[in-house]
């Protein structure tokens, strides 16, 4: 059995928790969050408090050698086998686009929409622009993605990217029901967001299409079902989808964690790579995108 106490006093006093759970965790064996929690000094208790719960175990767990996510390779090795419909029409890969690194967008792309935005990607010759799957992007810099128990922001890219002028009408790729349908308001948010829950798999699983238009409550509502190839929603213009150029941004869940109002997390800490990666596989599994050309 773990040594809590021993575990906690390491803890205490200490800038970067996360690191020195997941290598306690290496060292002691698998860890229950409650009894360390309960082990700690008041100010490293409210530290662990403030964060996700769920984060926290799926860092004690890979720690201790165990997956992140239980059934997290059932789930990659179900979506490595699905046939996805395309998310955009005409697809994605049937004609060219280009990738956008460094933060998202490239320097002479024009922060928000409107003509602007539309002529240049008619300059650019390309129906879609990509954002890149674990980017590291120095574009996150307010308080929102930074927390009490690190002093490392998240700021690695844990969706793909997919820019298009905003009305731009957005398909399901498999069939699921609406487990949430929010409006996130916080600048550099969502805006308008979706996250579809899939249970054709061993275990469930979770597609999230953020920085979506306002027509969204006027397609889906909350439990609704979904087939491949619904429409599901349109682009949003910069004035309702966070305050970005117009895009999707699409990720794949296979945990919650204990995000129930509706958001969860864009990016994630570059020291936890190895955990984030498991909580949000590659959306590319759905995509199918031509991986020589759009990798991080």
């Amino acid at each position: 059995m773990p040594d809590y106490a021993a575990i906690a006093a390491r803890l205490s006093g200490q800038p970067e928790l996360y690191a020195l759970l997941h290598r306690a965790a290496a060292n002691d064996g698998p860890i229950e969050l409650a009894p360390l929690m309960a082990a700690c000094d008041a100010r490293v208790r409210a530290r662990l408090a403030s964060v996700d719960q769920g984060l926290l175990r799926a860092i004690l767990r890979a720690g201790a050698g165990m997956e992140a996510v239980e059934g997290f390779a059932a789930i990659l090795a179900h979506l490595q086998a699905a046939t996805p419909a395309p998310i955009f029409r005409p697809e994605i890969m049937a004609g060219p686009s280009i990738a956008l690194p460094t933060a998202g967008q490239r320097a002479d792309m024009p922060a928000f929409s409107d003509r602007a935005f539309d002529a240049w990607f008619a300059q650019q010759g390309v129906p879609y622009g990509i954002g890149l799957y674990g980017e590291n992007r120095s574009v996150y810099a307010s308080d929102q993605f930074a927390d009490m128990a690190s002093h490392e922001r998240r700021t690695v890219h844990l969706g793909i990217d997919v820019f298009a002028p905003a009305g731009t009408p957005v398909y399901a790729p498999l069939a699921g029901t609406v487990r949430h349908l929010t409006y996130q308001s916080d600048p550099l948010d969502y805006g308008n967001v979706l996250i579809l829950e899939h249970d054709d798999g061993p275990a469930p699983y979770f597609t999230l299409y953020g920085h979506l238009g306002g027509s969204l409550p006027e397609l889906l509502s909350e439990g609704a079902r979904v087939q491949p190839g619904d429409m599901i929603a349109h682009l949003g213009d910069w004035h309702e989808n966070g305050g970005w150029a117009p895009h999707l941004h699409f990720q794949i869940m296979t945990s919650m964690l204990e995000q129930s109002s509706g958001n969860f997390f864009g990016v994630g800490h570059a020291g936890l790579w190895g955990v984030w990666a498991q909580i949000c596989p590659d959306p590319n599994m759905i995509l199918r995108l031509d991986e020589a050309r759009f990798r991080a």
